[in-house]
């Protein structure tokens, strides 16, 4: 009966530079991905706008998500492994870019509330020494009648599989001391006020819904409650627009754009913070540099004319 051999699915575990992904080679998203952050991962020179979105050559094409399936499809690109957990290295950051690693996300949710839990998530480093994080997509069921439906979009030529929701378990680890939160949101806007606690699920019910255990070799010892020892506090609405805003000064222009940015702050009545006010005025000294070394080479060049 096998003297063919039996039929083959992709690699259960692919191991890239600064995580890992079990790969769903028929919706072509990821089934699962794993990450362990620690704190210098967070830090270094890598930069997303030096990144881009490609297929993975890990797998055939067949079986792989192309950049055109995603053109005009109404979805956006969304990270499982975020590039911003990688900064230590650009061949990292480059990594999380396959699209192996993405799945079709809605535009409102991967920019503003699963950005914020990814934020919060790297923010957990400042009282916990590691943290890993398995993230991935969810297809939960609809009730219609006392009938029970899956449906999904899909997407481009390749046909990626759009889920209904996508999921986030978060192991923090600190000495003997651990913390779990695991958490499932739907794929569509979600507002700005609800909290992450709103969407915190037993880890059972992410097991049950996507047919795999998850941290098998765990310790036999008290995981607290995440959310119950004040690990789930997101930035607020207002802190999330300040971080935005402090974001987009880091990436400035030139200093007409730094500054309308900074007056930006103070129209949306924001109180700036430490780091607010430490990237303007460093992006304030770095443009005003630039300019007086622009007027002296043109100064240089007129006296040599």
């Amino acid at each position: 009966m096998l003297r063919l051999g039996y039929p083959l699915r992709s690699p259960d575990l692919v191991v890239y530079k600064n995580y890992a992904l079990c790969y769903d080679q028929q919706k072509k998203i990821p089934h699962w991905v794993l990450e362990l952050l620690v704190e210098n991962d967070l830090k270094g020179d890598g930069n997303r706008n030096k990144s881009n979105f490609k297929s993975d050559p890990n797998f055939s094409v067949i079986f792989s998500s192309q950049n055109e399936d995603y053109l005009k499809s109404g979805w956006s690109r969304g990270h499982m492994a975020a590039a911003g957990n990688h900064k230590y290295d650009q061949d990292a950051m480059n990594d999380t870019f396959y699209l192996t690693n993405v799945v079709p996300q809605d535009l409102n949710n991967n920019a503003e509330f699963w950005n914020r839990i990814e934020i919060h998530c790297r923010g957990l480093l400042k009282n916990f020494n590691r943290v890993w994080l398995v993230s991935g997509p969810m297809f939960l069921s609809r009730s219609q009648g006392n009938k029970k439906f899956i449906e999904y979009e899909v997407i481009g030529k390749s046909e990626v599989a759009v889920p209904t929701h996508l999921y986030k378990v978060v192991l923090a680890e600190k000495n003997d001391k651990i913390a779990m939160g695991c958490f499932v949101v739907p794929n569509k806007p979600i507002p700005r006020e609800q909290s992450l606690k709103e969407h915190q699920v037993p880890l059972e019910f992410i097991e049950a819904k996507t047919g795999f255990t998850f941290f098998p070799k765990l310790e036999q010892r008290a995981v607290e409650d995440l959310c119950k020892i004040g690990g789930c506090q997101m930035k607020t609405a207002q802190e999330f627009e300040l971080y935005y805003l402090t974001k987009q000064m880091d990436s400035a222009r030139n200093l007409n754009h730094l500054e309308k940015l900074w007056k930006q702050i103070g129209a949306k009545s924001l109180k700036p913070d430490a780091e607010a006010s430490n990237v303007y005025n460093r992006k304030k000294s770095e443009f005003k540099k630039l300019d007086n070394f622009q007027i002296v080479k043109r100064s240089e060049q007129t006296r040599k004319g």
